[in-house]
């Protein structure tokens, strides 16, 4: 595939097989040239055992460095129910179309499945309603259990506009720090979502060779 494009490419694959592992077959979806950095990041153990981490995934999308962000809209856990999803998913989109009308690239951090058919499995966004994020996060909670969609409703968005897309299961570690983003005072909040703002910018970085995300909160 490199060799057909002249340059490094991303590919999108199926693979089906029997339940006893026979019969697989391999299908390619789809083929492009890579959108995303090449340059190597590396995220070392002090980092990643960082008090100063917000969040951290070792199943994270994407590749580089971002130290522009500073806001933050995220869902509140404590005022999650998978029945609210659809209004959810409105309050995201309103966040959303303010920030991007202000030109303020911001973390999203969601509960289950972000862009999922199924409201009882998460958040069911569509990517206008949440294009305006540089980068996106996909947590779980005990009561919302689910396993991660890692980007697949926004594959195609993600590569192309360079967003890093975190999955950060509930029993990881170190996981989000919901203490400290509960702390930060909010710009506004509704019923369900709170969009919060620091003082100096986050620092996200993506290794995508080994699949380790984390954002750093400055000291």
């Amino acid at each position: 595939c490199a060799a057909a494009l002249a340059a490094p490419v991303e590919i999108e694959f199926a693979v089906s097989c029997a339940p006893d592992g026979s019969d697989a077959r391999l299908g390619f979806l789809q083929m492009r040239p890579m959108a995303v950095s090449t340059e190597p990041v590396a995220i070392a153990d002090a980092e990643w055992a960082s008090p100063l981490i917000v969040a951290a995934s070792d199943r994270a999308l994407g590749n580089g460095t971002d130290t522009t962000v500073r806001d933050i809209v995220y869902v509140h856990p404590d005022q999650f129910e998978a029945r609210h999803t659809h209004a959810i998913a409105a309050e995201v989109g309103r966040f959303n179309e303010r920030l991007m009308s202000a030109g303020r690239p911001y973390v999203l951090i969601g509960i289950g499945r972000l862009g999922s058919s199924d409201p009882w499995l998460g958040i069911p966004v569509a990517w206008g309603d949440v294009a305006g994020a540089r980068v996106i996060v996909e947590a779980t909670l005990p009561a919302m259990d689910v396993e991660a969609s890692q980007g697949a409703h926004f594959f195609h968005n993600l590569s192309a506009f360079q967003v890093s897309f975190l999955t950060v299961p509930h029993t990881a570690a170190p996981g989000i720090d919901w203490k400290w983003l509960h702390a930060l005072p909010s710009v506004e909040e509704t019923t369900y979502v709170r969009h919060v703002r620091t003082d100096r910018p986050l620092t996200v970085k993506v290794d995508g060779r080994s699949g380790r995300g984390a954002i750093w909160r400055a000291e």
